[in-house]
């Protein structure tokens, strides 16, 4: 073997290594909980207040859950950068729900971490006034901590099944 290809080998194996993760520490069930545990909660209540406040009609308690320069991502529209876009595609959503009778409620996700980002992704629904599911998708919520206080940054969902169009009479 060459000094060169040698030089080289052994440069790639000590990359290798270093990027070696070390396992996560050793946790027991008797642990008190981290500080995680408390950002998880923080962050379930904001996005279960996200959901009253749609089927409330409250816009504006909405738009407080994202930062000033947020990104909306919808279904089948433009992205909304910043409050007063997420807030203008929000009313006219909110309208047409609330015109409907329709709610929305989460279906179940997931939160995790890494440092002050967090994310939450999961299922929702959304049901008539006599409760039939009218439509269903997927989301997923990056929050980020500031002062604090998490807040959304990017919001993005889906819906299973694009909505069907009425039988024409």
């Amino acid at each position: 073997m060459t000094p060169v290809l040698r030089l080289a080998l052994v440069t790639v194996l000590l990359g290798l290594a270093a990027c070696a993760q070390k396992p996560p520490p050793a946790t027991t069930a008797s642990a008190a909980p981290t500080a995680n545990a408390a950002d998880e909660a923080a962050i379930q209540a904001a996005a279960d207040s996200w959901n009253t406040a749609y089927n409330a009609g409250e816009v504006d308690k909405i738009v407080a859950l994202y930062t000033v320069d947020a990104v909306l991502m919808p279904p089948d529209a433009p992205l909304a950068k910043g409050q007063a876009a997420i807030r203008d595609y929000l009313s006219k959503d909110v309208a047409a729900a609330r015109a409907a009778g329709t709610t929305v409620r989460d279906a179940g996700g997931t939160i995790g971490f890494t440092g002050d980002l967090g994310w939450h992704a999961g299922r929702f629904v959304a049901v008539d006034p006599s409760g039939k599911t009218v439509a269903s998708g997927k989301y997923t919520e990056l929050w980020r901590k500031v002062d604090g206080r998490w807040l959304m940054i990017r919001d993005i969902w889906n819906n299973d099944v694009a909505p069907t169009a009425p039988a024409a009479q």
